[in-house]
């Protein structure tokens, strides 16, 4: 059987209509409201989310025609507005400008094709295993062969043959697929090239290289941060034999990919970089 056949051929069926919250995952049946938009949101409160989204299109111009003129003009504006909270419906365009991808992706115009058409990726079947594993409750990711998995193997499989010194490893998906909520196929492509291989960042490869050096490198980090800044607390983790690594799994359900807090922090990261005087 053809591999790639195994995950663009079988023909999807029609999802089941499901109550959602506001970033796409499925409500358990007794959550409120069935939109996914917070109780009570007053009339009020969606001008004001109309004002911040009219500002910022003026701000970024047509697909981003004003970016780099704005910023250089108004840093500190800019910066504020990303403090403040990125808009759902202008974020995916808003990060690819912030992180130097929309210019990879001009740079290098049909190389993204041309990886997905590459047949040589020894990670085919590995991907395909992983994919009903990512996301599973969120609507687009949860129709097995439907366009949410058929679109992240891609963009999978097309970043194991462009780094094939990293090629796949398993949880690369879920960076990946948070990615694609907000923008293409091809455009999530390049924001996982931008934050591994570094475009304006330092890159973060080094989460999924063998023995995981750069995870390694921040649970050091965080232990030194804990005993400076909350000695008592990291004495504790000292008498209790809590090591940082532990304390990482508490962030690891899925849940907290997707939250106001955690869509600001990656906001306020990809703002520190040389897009960002």
């Amino acid at each position: 059987m053809d591999k790639k056949k195994a995950i663009d051929d079988t023909e999807p069926g029609p999802a089941p209509s499901r109550a959602v919250d506001r970033f796409g995952f499925i409500k358990p049946e007794q959550s409120g409201s069935p939109d996914g938009l917070p109780k009570g949101r007053s009339i009020h409160e969606r001008e004001r989310e109309e004002r911040r989204i009219r500002k910022w299109r003026k701000m970024i111009g047509v697909g981003g025609s004003d970016w780099k003129h704005y910023v250089r003009r108004n840093p500190h504006v800019v910066k504020r507005r990303i403090r403040k909270g990125i808009p759902d419906c202008l974020r995916g365009l808003v990060w690819q400008l912030i992180s130097g991808s929309r210019d990879l992706l001009l740079m290098n115009p049909g190389v993204y094709e041309t990886l997905v058409i590459y047949e040589t990726s020894a990670s085919e079947l590995e991907i395909i295993r992983d994919i009903s594993r990512t996301f599973p409750s969120h609507i687009f990711f949860q129709q097995r062969h439907g366009l949410g998995q058929r679109s992240l193997y891609n963009i999978l499989k097309a970043y194991s043959v462009y780094d094939r010194d990293v090629g796949y490893v398993q949880g690369m998906g879920f960076l990946a697929g948070l990615l694609l909520l907000y923008m293409s196929e091809e455009d999530a492509f390049w924001l996982l090239v931008a934050l591994l291989k570094g475009a304006v960042h330092a890159p973060m490869e080094g989460l999924y290289q063998a023995g995981l050096p750069l995870v390694q490198q921040y649970l050091s980090q965080f232990e030194k941060l804990v005993m400076e800044h909350m000695p008592k607390l990291g004495q504790h983790f000292v008498e209790e034999m809590i090591n940082p690594s532990m304390v990482l799994r508490l962030f690891s359900k899925l849940d907290w990919l997707f939250c106001d807090s955690v869509m600001m922090i990656w906001s306020n990261y990809l703002s520190r970089s040389s897009y960002m005087p």
